[in-house]
């Protein structure tokens, strides 16, 4: 566990590197091949390389951010990538702080940026025999200075509102006092779970893995309340015969699981 550091009075810039990199992942079922089609179909539109633009578009400016340069590409068959290189612009000094609590959701300023970046990767794909779909999205805002973009961790988990989230955060590198003393991490942090908002971590399964000495923190988590209907994609809950309901039921709640815990589960000889 680190200590509590004072403002430090530096040599020069503040050269930590502070990364938040994090996975959502939404889990679907599309009963056939077409089904599926137009599901990856329906994903490539929703996050096309130009929507995700406006999405990290409006990140940088809730982060107080100035956008450098955009790189942005869509793939065949399917998925999409964003670049954008960030740098600090004059923001409010009121309420920047790295203490160990929820950052503001997007109607406030929540970071100071400088040699930085935010970039986004999208990842569709479908299983070929049982109907289930993913869609993954992986996030790195990645800063050099004196706040943590774990601040604009509550903007960005209630952007997408995923059902599996993984979260890691690491500060890199070292920065000097006056002194000459090397200052491997800025400020306070024990968990990723205090920067989250309480309403949040009460709708996820959290379990946390880190690596204080290393200045590693892992967080992952899967969302508690579980209704079938919102993993069908063409088909309507109500409609499914009790027997197809509970197959379906326990083959999207096996593909949570799985990602969830990082491996294949033995398969249930009921399902």
């Amino acid at each position: 566990m680190v200590q509590a550091l004072k403002r430090l009075r530096l040599q020069g810039f503040n050269n930590l590197t502070k990364t938040l990199s994090f996975n959502l992942y939404d889990i679907c079922y599309a009963d056939s091949e077409e089904q599926r089609d137009a599901y990856i179909t329906y994903i490539d539109n929703s996050y096309n390389a130009k929507r995700l633009t406006e999405i990290l578009t409006h990140v940088a400016k809730m982060i107080g951010a100035n956008i450098l340069n955009i790189a942005r590409q869509d793939y065949q068959p399917q998925g999409a990538s964003v670049t954008m290189l960030i740098s600090e612009e004059p923001v409010l000094t009121e309420g920047l702080s790295n203490t160990q609590a929820p950052g503001p959701l997007p109607d406030a300023v929540v970071a100071h940026l400088d040699k930085s970046h935010i970039t986004v990767h999208t990842y569709p794909e479908s299983h070929p025999e049982n109907g289930i779909s993913t869609f993954r999205a992986d996030i790195d805002v990645s800063t050099c200075g004196r706040i943590s973009p774990l601040k604009a961790l509550n903007y960005l988990i209630h952007s997408f509102e995923s059902d599996i989230v993984m979260l890691d955060y690491r500060v890199r590198g070292f920065t000097r006092d006056v002194r000459g003393r090397k200052h491997f991490i800025d400020h306070n942090i024990s968990s990723i779970q205090n920067y989250i908002k309480r309403s949040t971590r009460d709708r996820y399964q959290l379990i946390d893995v880190n690596v204080y000495q290393e200045n590693i923190f892992h967080t992952k988590m899967m969302v508690k309340e579980f209704r079938l209907d919102d993993y069908l994609f063409c088909i309507d809950e109500e409609d499914l015969p009790p027997a197809e309901h509970r197959r379906l039921r326990q083959l999207v709640q096996r593909e949570m699981g799985e990602i969830f815990y990082g491996g294949n589960l033995r398969r249930n000889p009921a399902g």
